[in-house]
Parts: C-alpha cells; sequence; structure tokens
C-alpha cells in the first residue's frame, strides 16, 4: 500500500524514467553488436543534448548515481594528465611534488575529505579558500586571497591541481566569479571545477553574466533529477579533454556496453519532456523565487540575503529585531537562531510544498532557505502555495517579536520568586525556562524532581494557548520547565504567579505525605499509652468484681455503670490525639446543611476564554476579571449561601483524616441513645 502511494505522486515523466530502468535491464541481454550500436546512440544522443541545453560546447558526459563521483573522476583525470608516469609510478610521483586541491569554505561540508579519501590522497593537500569579508558577497571566494595560497604553494614545490567553484552555494546559493577564477586557472595551470544548483538556469533565454561564465570551466556536474522532478536518473558530469586515453585511465569513459546504459532513463526522459517541457520547469522554478523575494521585502523584520534581487533562484531569509524590539536583545544572536530554527520548522510542517528548510550559514546564522529548483518539480509547487507561506510567514511574525520581548519580563517575573530559578537556555525559542527550588539539600534532587515532574503535568492540563515542556533533548539543565511562544495579549506576571501558586500547592501535598509516615507511627504510639492508660482507670473505677466474667455480668445488671463512651481521633495533619466531640457536631452540622440543600455560586467563565489572557490586549479578553482570579475559582469550593447557623460549626481548610480510638469496653452496657451516637463515631 505504501508502494502505491509513493507511486502516485510521481508524474508521467516519473514513470518515464523508472521505465528507462527496466528497459535497460532488457536491452542488456541483447547481442554484443546490437547492444553496442544501441548504447553508443543513446550515449551520443543524451549527451548531444545536455551540451546543447547547457550551452556547453565540445563537452564529453559520464553518468554517475553518486553527485561526486563525477568529481573524483575529474580530479583523477587531472592527475593522469599532470604526472604523465603516474599510472606506472603511482604515488611515488605524488611524494616528490604533493598535488594541492583548492575549494571554497562554503563548498558542502565534507565534499573535499571524500575526494582526497577516494584518491588516496592525505588531508594536507586539501586547502580551504576562505571567503569574501571586506567587500562582495560573504559566501563567494576570495579570488586575492587565492591567488596568494597558489603562489605560496608553488613556491613551497606544491603542484597546485584543481579548483572547486560554486555556481549558487549549498546554503546561501550565490557564484563566484568564474571569469577570474578561470584566468587563475590558466596562469597557474589548473583545472576548473564547477557544480551548484544556478547552473540549470543554463537553460533559460536570459541568465547572468556570473553563471554563464561557468560554460568556460573544465567540467560540471549537473543534477537534472531534482531540478525536472525525475526520480531515479544518474548525475551528469560535463568535461572537456582531449585525450581519450586519458579519460579511459581515469574512469570517465567505459568500453563495457552495459557501462552505457546509465543513461537510458535520462534519454527517455528528455525525449519526453523535450526541450519546451524542460525550459518551463526550471523556469517556472524561477519565477516562484522571484514571487518569494518580491513578497518578502513588504514583510517588516524579514531579512534576506539573496545575490541578485533580479535574478536568483535560492532565496534565504531570517526573522531580524525591528526597531519595536531592538535593544531587548541586543547581540544574543543564539536567541535568535532559535527562534529562526523554529520558524522554519513551521513554516515547513504548515505549508509543506513550499520546500523550504532550515540552514545554517556561517555569518548570518540560522535562515530559512527556498530553492524551488531542488524541490519544486518533485512537490508540485505552484504560486498559490507561496502565497500560502507569505501568508503563514506574516502571521508568525508578531508571535516572533512578542516572544522575543517578553523573554526578558519573563526573566524578571521569575527572578523575583525566591520559589523560582530562572533557567537560560538560549538554544529554546520560546520564553524560558524555570525550576523549583528546594531549601533541604538532603532532599533536594528527588522532591525537586517530583515537584517539577506534577508541575509540568498540571500546567499542560491548563486552558491555555501556551506551550509548557521538559526541554530540549539535549538540554544540559535537568527538571525543569520550558514555557514556548508569546502571544500579544500574555499576562506575564499572572503566568509566573500561576506557577509559583500551583507549585507551592504541589509542595505541600509533598511534604503531608512524606511525614504521613512518621506521624501515624508516632500516633499509633500514643494511641497505644493512651488505651493503656485509659483501661487502667478504668480498672479503678469500676472495681475489681466487674472485671470477672460472670460475676461482672451479674453485677452490671443489677447495678449498672453509667459510664459515657470516650472516644479519640488521629489528626495526621496534625499528629495529634484529639477528642471526637467535634466530629460528632461537624456530623450533625453537614446534615442540617444537606437538608437545608442549599445552592452554591459557580464562577462564570465565558466560552473559549483561555487563561494568562490580560484584559483588553486582544479580541479573546472579554473576561471582566483576571485570569488568576479564575484559576483560583476552579479550585476553590465556594461558600453555602446560607450559613448563619453554620459559622459556629465550620469544617477547618484542611482535610484531616480521622482514626477514630475507642477505650469503652466492648462488654459493658450501654444506653441506647450513647451507642448510636458510638457507632457514627467508628463510622
Amino acid at each position: 500500500l505504501q508502494l502505491v502511494t509513493a507511486c502516485s505522486y510521481v508524474g508521467e515523466q516519473g514513470h518515464m524514467a523508472l521505465l528507462g530502468h527496466s528497459l535497460a535491464a532488457y536491452i542488456s541481454v541483447l547481442e554484443r553488436e546490437r547492444l553496442r550500436k544501441l548504447t553508443t546512440r543513446i550515449l551520443s544522443d543524451t549527451t548531444l543534448w545536455l551540451c546543447r541545453l547547457f550551452r556547453y560546447e565540445n563537452g564529453s558526459a559520464y553518468y554517475h548515481e553518486d553527485d561526486r563521483e563525477g568529481l573524483v573522476k575529474v580530479c583523477r583525470l587531472a592527475i593522469n594528465t599532470h604526472y604523465e608516469d603516474y599510472a606506472t609510478e603511482g604515488f611515488t610521483l605524488l611524494s616528490s611534488k604533493h598535488p594541492v586541491i583548492y575549494q571554497s569554505a562554503a563548498c558542502r561540508p565534507g565534499l573535499g575529505q571524500h575526494l582526497c579519501s577516494q584518491l588516496g590522497l592525505p588531508l594536507s593537500s586539501l586547502c580551504i579558500v576562505p571567503c569574501n569579508t571586506m567587500f562582495g558577497s560573504l559566501h563567494r571566494m576570495d579570488v586575492a586571497l587565492l591567488d596568494k595560497l597558489i603562489r605560496d604553494d608553488r613556491e613551497s614545490g606544491k603542484l597546485p591541481l584543481l579548483l572547486i567553484a560554486n555556481a549558487g552555494t549549498p546554503g546561501a546559493g550565490h557564484t563566484d566569479k568564474f571569469s577570474r577564477l578561470k584566468e587563475l586557472c590558466v596562469q597557474y595551470n589548473m583545472w576548473l571545477h564547477v557544480e551548484g544548483v544556478n547552473l540549470a538556469t543554463l537553460v533559460l533565454g536570459q541568465v547572468s553574466s556570473t553563471v554563464t561564465a561557468a560554460t568556460k570551466c573544465d567540467s560540471m556536474t549537473l543534477t537534472p533529477g531534482p531540478w525536472l522532478g525525475l526520480p531515479a536518473v544518474p548525475a551528469v558530469t560535463l568535461y572537456r579533454h582531449e585525450d581519450p586515453a586519458l579519460s579511459l585511465a581515469a574512469g570517465l569513459t567505459s568500453s563495457q556496453p552495459v557501462e552505457k546504459l546509465r543513461a537510458l532513463p535520462l534519454w527517455l526522459s528528455l525525449q519526453y519532456l523535450g526541450h519546451d517541457g524542460i525550459l518551463q520547469r526550471i523556469k517556472h522554478a524561477s519565477q516562484l523565487s522571484q514571487q518569494l523575494l518580491e513578497n518578502l521585502k513588504t514583510l517588516a523584520s524579514i531579512k534576506t540575503s539573496v545575490e541578485d534581487e533580479l535574478n536568483s533562484p535560492v532565496v534565504v531569509f531570517r526573522f531580524s529585531q525591528d526597531n519595536s524590539t531592538q535593544g531587548y536583545l541586543e547581540g544574543e544572536r543564539d536567541i535568535l537562531d532559535a527562534l529562526n530554527r523554529w520558524l522554519g520548522e513551521q513554516l515547513a510542517q504548515q505549508v509543506p510544498l513550499s520546500g523550504v528548510d532550515v540552514v545554517e550559514l556561517e555569518d548570518e546564522g540560522t535562515c530559512v532557505r527556498f530553492s524551488p529548483l531542488m524541490t519544486a518539480a518533485a512537490l508540485g509547487t505552484q504560486e498559490n502555495d507561496v502565497a500560502a507561506l507569505v501568508e503563514k510567514l506574516g502571521e508568525m511574525i508578531p508571535v516572533l517579536s512578542c516572544t522575543l520581548r517578553f523573554r526578558q519580563d519573563f526573566k524578571d517575573e521569575v527572578l523575583q520568586q525566591a520559589s523560582l530559578l530562572y533557567i537560560e537556555d538560549q538554544s529554546w525559542p520560546g520564553l524560558g525556562g524555570v525550576r523549583t527550588t528546594d531549601l533541604d539539600e538532603d532532599k533536594r534532587h528527588h522532591s525537586v524532581e517530583k515537584i517539577n515532574s506534577d508541575l509540568l503535568k498540571k500546567l499542560m492540563e491548563l486552558d491555555t494557548d501556551l506551550y509548557f515542556s521538559d526541554g530540549p533533548e539535549f538540554c544540559e539543565e535537568k527538571n525543569c520547565i520550558f514555557i514556548g511562544m508569546a502571544t500579544e495579549d500574555l499576562d506575564v506576571a499572572e503566568l509566573v504567579e500561576t506557577i509559583v501558586s500551583i507549585g507551592r500547592d504541589i509542595e505541600e501535598s509533598g511534604k503531608l505525605f512524606e511525614n504521613m509516615t512518621e506521624v501515624v507511627r508516632r500516633g499509633i504510639q500514643e494511641a497505644e499509652q493512651q488505651l493503656q492508660k485509659a483501661n487502667e482507670e478504668k480498672l479503678m473505677e469500676e472495681g475489681v468484681l466487674r472485671q470477672i466474667p460472670l460475676v461482672g455480668s451479674v453485677l452490671n445488671w443489677f447495678s449498672p455503670l453509667q459510664a459515657s463512651v470516650k472516644g479519640k481521633t488521629f489528626n495526621l495533619a496534625e499528629g495529634c490525639l484529639d477528642s471526637t466531640e467535634p466530629v460528632y457536631s461537624i456530623k450533625a452540622q453537614m446534615n442540617k446543611e444537606a437538608s437545608l440543600d442549599s445552592p452554591k455560586s459557580v464562577t462564570k467563565r465565558f466560552p473559549g476564554q483561555k487563561l494568562f489572557r490580560r484584559q483588553g490586549a486582544g479580541s479573546d479578553s472579554v473576561s471582566d476579571t483576571s485570569s488568576v482570579s479564575q484559576l483560583e475559582e476552579s479550585f476553590r469550593e465556594t461558600a453555602p449561601v446560607q450559613a448563619s447557623d453554620a459559622e459556629e460549626a465550620e469544617v477547618p481548610q484542611e482535610h484531616h483524616v480521622h482514626i477514630v480510638v475507642e477505650t469503652a469496653s466492648s462488654d459493658q452496657r450501654v444506653p441506647e441513645g450513647q451507642e448510636t451516637e458510638s457507632v457514627d463515631a467508628l463510622r
């Protein structure tokens, strides 16, 4: 069922690509001569189409599954070109004159390490070139510094071998200066390789000059699968080289006909789409980027990071402080990164067809990236999806601003409470974290863990829009309560007061249960002592004759002893023994109140009303009283309306657990009225 569901999202062009894999398996069993002719035709046609589409004249193509494999092959080709005896001498030639591979600091992570591991080169052969820091784009390679690094390596006896440039960096989508880089490569006899998402725009009629200069490079890697929404099609590396023998030695070409069948799925897909279909998909993705970029300019507190505002296939933006929030958290970049991470996750969840994701940039920090060239064809992103993305973004900006503003207010309110400890975690997207404190160091860990756990459960049960959590997964602080994003009408003081109140109730209840075992033990010992004392007093009062079974019964029959029942109650809260007389009076008063059947007052709450809302702050604030009073009234038992006769015998506030201890003998005759009272006391 999952397989059928997945296939339903694959378009017709996707089915053509999948059909190509089946045909490749069928064609591979043909006789050798027919197979050779057919695979040669498929490979040559596909290579010719791709070279014309992407304006790469006189190029050859290598088809591979891993998009890094083409770079490995062209690097091996460059090694064979510079080291003539490499095929026979091998590493001994490289040890005498170390090759150096240069790549931008903005390249995708792990690319250089993978290249060195596949070629058997030490990591010292990899040189990371920093990006511009003084002027221009912060994501472009610093050409002047690259020139200096190359000259230093040549002077130290090393061989500059290959330069990896970006036509659209993986993070921000910026493009290096290919014309200047090509001049350096020609000057120092280096191989120039280009990769990036912006190479897809070469099929358009109007292309920026910086991207057009990429057609002069020695090789480029294309990924038509995500660009055109084609599943399971190979990546393609276009390259120029005049010696077929060296290309064969590097593994860029193969004499095996089956190897050439890798191009069959792409060949079928390109035939199905045609030139107009390919152009339309790339153009549609570029228009989506421009649509989003134009809408972002109208939103406050949104900062964009694009290379060219008129033609930028990748849009990177982030929430930033505006004039209303400037000065609250000045310089605290980690907090803004956490908020932008939350923003990107929410946008990706609520508008999944937009294809946005979260990206970490070295200079800007955490940003939200929209790259339709990589996602639109597969997801089917349309203009209305971009409009929905902008709408959701407009709804979240006030939430981000309020959270940023109330975060300091929340911290100040918590610091004023002696029973709360503020938890500073700048990676949490919300108001912050708190934890209750315990003055008893011996039982601190156990009690704090129990109280905070119960407090979190109570807060999550409240009728409020706030989000309560135990914190991030890898949070250093344990046993904490973290509060999520805030809205404009949030009453921070009320929120903190409610946390303190609920925590105090939980702590008092916990202390009662912790002391109950010791209190009960002491109470039982005291009750035993008083029972023994009562029995001795009874013996002295009644005499020895009444204790003899037969004689006592006859004596009690002729001369009954009028003795009252003396009962005792054990108060668990106070840990002491009391008389049962208040119990009798309370019982009588409860019966009287039940007979009156008086109504009780009920706290009124409007439908849809939430806690922690300030009065008059928003449309949802419809209550005449604060949320704190509503919370207290919802947990408080209201008093009876007719209480004129009940005030003298009012039930105490604390709930007591009573153990009734009877001091009268079981075989003693008791008048009927007193026997009834004794039964009630026992119950």
